[in-house]
């Protein structure tokens, strides 16, 4: 990592003024990525121009082509772009590899190399600000996407029981499963088959129905005594997952909002070096969401 802080900050220091940072993502518009950044700039006193880019997978070579042209050093890759992101990276790191998924570039000369934050923001929160712990639990992964992928290694490595990953296209998820390697604690099922499970101590929501205002139909059946849910998104995205396991009777009902800014500081620290306090951009934008979406 020492190698990319140097790197990054040679070829930002190259440009003229502060080098240039971006999200990258559709839809871009409610994203809190650039408030995020622009307040750790403030509290480590860097210059950090940061950016909302709309981006469809067909536009994104060619809008991170013109970024990097126009002096691009440093980006956030959001949905639905993080998969397309590792395939555009001239290297990339062993924890984005193994998720194939990237949700931060850095600029290394001719290309970007590619990391993935996304994990290890998921379980800063929950062990770190949350003070819940993971080791041991018995775990559904709702989903198989990009950021699926990224925290599915991420809860092994810390640890968890067993890993049961649903989505609605069943090949997707046997393949993330057959990527993970270890049919001893890794398995799949059918989402029809959902009422069939038995209880989940930890219950991750990693689908984008929130986002497309649909609804999961989910069987109370799936929680064991206090589970823990957690949904990636936040806001008003994530109100129908949490809805339902409050109703379900969950111990913890937690949106991703600690989780997009814990795995926008590990992008800060790549970028800078310096790793930003996290505590009162969290607390500001959980003021600042509509509605009360944490337990």
């Amino acid at each position: 990592m020492q190698l990319i802080e140097e790197e990054s900050s040679e070829i930002a220091s190259s440009n003229r003024g502060p080098g240039r940072y971006a999200v990258f993502g559709q839809p871009i518009a409610h994203s809190l990525s650039p408030r995020i950044h622009a307040a750790f700039a403030r509290q480590l006193s860097i210059a950090h121009d940061y950016r909302p880019i709309e981006a469809s997978t067909e536009e994104f070579v060619g809008a991170l082509a013109a970024f990097a042209e126009s002096g691009g050093v440093g980006a956030n890759v959001t949905l639905p772009l993080k998969q397309h992101a590792a395939r555009l990276c001239l290297s990339i790191s062993e924890t984005a590899r193994r998720a194939d998924s990237v949700n931060t570039l850095v600029r290394r000369g001719e290309g970007w190399h590619g990391e993935s934050t996304d994990g290890a923001g998921l379980i800063r929160d929950i062990t770190g600000r949350q003070r819940l712990y993971v080791r041991g639990r018995r775990t559904l992964l709702l989903g198989a996407g990009g950021a699926a992928r990224a925290v599915a290694f991420a809860l092994l490595d810390a640890g968890i029981g067993e890993l049961t990953i649903a989505n609605r296209t069943a090949e997707r998820a046997d393949a993330l499963a057959d990527a993970i390697g270890q049919p001893e604690r890794v398995h799949t099922r059918y989402w029809t088959d959902l009422g069939q499970w038995g209880g989940f101590d930890l219950v991750v929501n990693a689908t984008s129905a929130g986002h497309a205002n649909m609804s999961l139909a989910l069987p109370t059946s799936l929680l064991a005594s206090r589970a823990i849910c957690y949904d990636l998104s936040y806001g008003k995205a994530s109100f129908g997952f949490l809805a339902w396991a409050r109703s379900a009777g969950a111990g913890h009902a937690l949106d991703g909002l600690g989780m997009l800014v814990e795995q926008a500081a590990e992008a800060f620290e790549i970028w800078h070096g310096k790793r930003p306090e996290t505590d009162a951009i969290y607390a500001e934008l959980r003021a600042y969401l509509p509605g009360d979406a944490e337990d």
